[in-house]
C-alpha cells in the first residue's frame, strides 16, 4: 500500500490541476468565447456532453449516465492496477495520469452533465477539438502505456 501511495497522490494532482484550471476558465470566459493566447493557441470555454471529438454529444442524455458509469468502472480497475504495480515505474504512473484524468472529468459530469474544454490549437484555420487538462493526462497516460507494451519484450 505505502508504494501506491505516490502514484495516488499523483492522480490527486492531477485532478486538482485540472479542477483548478476550469474554475480559473469558467471564472474568467463565457460559454464559447475564445481568447488568442499565440497564432495556433486559444482559450474557448466549451462545454462537451459527449466524449473524445464530441462523441455521442447528441445523443439526448442517456450518455452522461454512460460516461459517468464508464469512468467509475474504469477507475475502480485503475486502483487495482496501480496497487498491483506499484513498485514498478512506467504502468502505475500510467494509470496514475489516466485515474486523474477519468475523475477530473468525471467531477465536470456530475457537476454540469458536460465536460469543460478550453484548449483550442489550431493551423491554417483548422481546429483540433478543444480539450482540457484531464484529456492531456489521459492522453499521456495511454501513450505511455503503448511504448511500455511497444518495448516490452516476451521472455522465453
Amino acid at each position: 500500500m505505502r508504494d501506491s501511495v505516490r502514484w495516488f497522490a499523483l492522480a490527486g494532482l492531477v485532478i486538482l490541476l485540472d479542477q483548478l484550471s476550469k474554475a480559473w476558465v469558467l471564472a474568467s470566459l463565457h460559454l464559447y468565447e475564445s481568447g488568442e493566447i499565440t497564432p495556433f493557441f486559444n482559450l474557448v470555454l466549451v462545454m462537451n456532453p459527449g466524449a473524445s471529438f464530441s462523441f455521442l454529444a447528441q445523443a439526448g442524455g442517456w450518455q452522461k449516465w454512460f460516461f459517468i458509469l464508464l469512468a467509475l468502472s474504469v477507475s475502480i480497475g485503475l486502483v487495482w492496477m496501480i496497487r498491483k504495480h506499484a513498485q514498478e515505474t512506467l504502468q502505475p504512473l500510467a494509470f496514475a495520469l489516466i485515474l486523474g484524468g477519468a475523475i477530473g472529468n468525471l467531477i465536470d459530469r456530475l457537476r454540469f452533465a458536460a465536460v469543460v474544454d478550453f484548449l483550442d490549437f489550431h493551423v491554417a484555420g483548422w481546429h483540433w477539438p478543444a480539450f482540457n487538462l484531464a484529456d492531456s493526462a489521459i492522453t499521456i497516460g495511454v501513450i505511455l502505456l503503448l511504448w511500455q507494451q511497444l518495448r516490452h519484450t516476451p521472455h522465453d
